[in-house]
């Protein structure tokens, strides 16, 4: 059998059916280690259209004409197509091969080889096909045993490290696992391949050569991910001819281990996610204050978090459109390797129903907050981004709450969390202060009553029905006024306002509103009814 999926020229003429014809070669016996793909038996002058390379073909020589050009054109047209050999059976047509066939032959570098004997061509044929099916079952039979070996890997505690090795052994050549996009994510060497070859250094000019042209001996799998579109290929098992040709036999292996790999992956995904729900839930039940202070380090510990003697800060990410069937191991995984340059113990888990993602943060000084709030909430967008859901509707909130220890926490983690539901609607920044949203947190409480819907009718109706049919809205120049603390300069400048058109404005909303904008009470109310608009069930 031969390992890219046919046999040998040589191991065609061993069978019984040409070995009964006493099989004579005249030309290139150096070369009976060619690859038998196919028989084809034939007699036409044109045969060699008729092939598509790697075949053995048989023929009484009717096709081969009687002049020597003819004979030397009919040899090089097969030798151009890549057949295996030449197989002419002696008789009527010839007693013995011409010179001139032999010679061109030769010089063509194709195997010819000469019957003595008739022999039935069908059954030639029919036992090269046996054998090559044959052969290539026992492919197949080579490729499983990788897999079965895989799979005892894997029920034996080792991980993808190992299944790599396995094929690498199995191959003679390293082996590599990237991400779709073609970032290296494990690279195992061969025992038994070149041992000055470096994985890491193959990879490298790997890299290069394939962004150039790919090569021919490389082959690349895909580990499917069971999803559509961009989640259909989860990563790719990559494999390099450094040691020796890539053959289809380990194309068959390197297939049947991403299929290994897939699984291994998506468990992998599935306990990520629910490490990740299991901090989440704890996060959540302390937040609920149904773990005491006494008892959350010793749980906190179990999960990996050991602060400092520092204080502890809460922090909650709220993502508006991240349903509970959202890629949450992706999210979590994207943003603990971006937190990890932080610098500082993080504990993170993911609550899918509620669209929160919670932390503690470990500080060394409350001094700190600020500074390790800024680099938390970067790092947690990153991760959105790099989890490729930054596509929202919506930006995600985060909140960040009043540092302490444990009971602080348990607190300052129900505080955040609200808190970043009440903040969906307002301006984005790149973080939130709890402390400073309590009336938006108020109000968002309220929204369920009717005083409140009330209230911002009563407030500012009659700018919200201008603004629904007349040109131009006030609603955004009252909103940038009351930002400004009433001041005219600056409130006409963000509006890119003439001083009189903003002066005509502001005396057109207090004529609709029946106010006074200069009066303290009257301010404060329009400043609830702003921000209260965003909460209130219409009326």
């Amino acid at each position: 059998m031969d390992d890219q999926g046919g046999i040998t020229v040589q191991r065609a003429l061993e069978l019984p059916g040409l070995r009964s014809g006493l099989p004579e070669v005249v030309a290139c016996a150096d070369r009976l280690g060619r690859t038998v793909r196919w028989v084809h038996a034939g007699e036409v002058p044109n045969i060699a259209s008729l092939l598509k390379g790697g075949e053995l073909l048989l023929t009484t020589g009717l096709g081969l004409g009687t002049r020597p050009a003819e004979q030397r054109a009919f040899v090089h047209r097969l030798a151009d197509r890549g057949i295996a050999a030449l197989v002419v059976e002696l008789g009527p047509r010839f007693t013995r091969l011409p010179a001139t066939l032999v010679e061109t032959a030769r010089a063509a570098g194709l195997p010819l080889v000469q019957l003595h004997r008739e022999v039935p061509f069908v059954t030639v044929t029919e036992e090269v096909h046996t054998e090559i099916v044959n052969g290539h079952y026992a492919l197949l039979q080579r490729a499983e045993e990788v897999h079965r070996r895989c799979t005892e890997a894997l029920l034996g505690g080792g991980g993808i490290p190992q299944v790599l090795r396995i094929l690498a052994d199995f191959t003679r050549n390293p082996v590599f696992l990237e991400t779709p996009d073609g970032q290296l994510l494990y690279a195992a060497a061969s025992s038994a391949g070149d041992p000055g070859a470096d994985p890491l250094q193959v990879w490298e000019g790997l890299r290069g050569q394939r962004e150039a042209e790919p090569s021919a001996n490389t082959v690349v799998v895909d580990v499917p991910g069971g999803g559509h579109g961009t989640g259909s290929v989860r990563a790719r098992v990559v494999l390099v001819g450094v040691s020796g040709p890539l053959l289809p036999v380990h194309r068959m292996a390197a297939e049947r281990t991403a299929g290994v790999l897939a699984v291994v992956l998506m468990q992998a995904r599935q306990e990520e996610e629910l490490a990740a729900r299991g901090r989440g839930d704890f996060l959540t039940d302390l937040a609920e204050g149904r773990i005491s202070a006494e008892d959350a380090p010793a749980q906190a510990r179990v999960l990996g978090f050991k602060p400092g003697a520092g204080p502890l800060l809460p922090v909650v990410m709220r993502l508006s459109d991240l349903g509970p069937s959202g890629n949450w191991a992706v999210l979590a995984r994207a943003v603990l390797e971006e937190l990890s340059s932080v610098g500082v113990p993080v504990l993170l888990g993911v609550r899918p129903v509620e669209g929160r993602v919670p932390l503690l943060v470990s500080l060394r000084a409350e001094s700190e907050r600020t500074a390790v709030a800024d680099r938390v909430a970067a790092a947690l967008r990153a991760g959105v981004e790099r989890a490729g859901l930054d596509r929202a509707t919506a930006p995600p909130a985060v909140v960040v709450g009043v540092a302490g220890g444990w009971a602080a926490a348990s607190a300052g983690l129900r505080h955040a969390a609200e808190t970043a539901t009440a903040a969906h609607g307002l301006p984005a920044r790149p973080w939130y202060d709890a402390r400073r949203l309590d009336i938006d947190l108020l109000l968002w409480r309220l929204r369920e009553h009717p005083d409140l819907a009330a209230f911002v009718d009563r407030a500012i109706g009659p700018l919200r029905a201008h603004d629904a049919t007349s040109r131009p809205p006030l609603l955004p120049t009252l909103e940038t006024y009351l930002a400004h603390a009433g001041r005219k300069a600056e409130t006409a400048r963000e509006l890119h306002l003439n001083r009189q058109t903003l002066y005509n404005r502001l005396a057109r909303i207090s004529e609709l509103l029946g106010t006074d904008l200069d009066d303290p009470e009257t301010v404060l109310s329009l400043s609830l009814a702003l921000r209260a608009r965003r909460h209130a069930s219409p009326s």
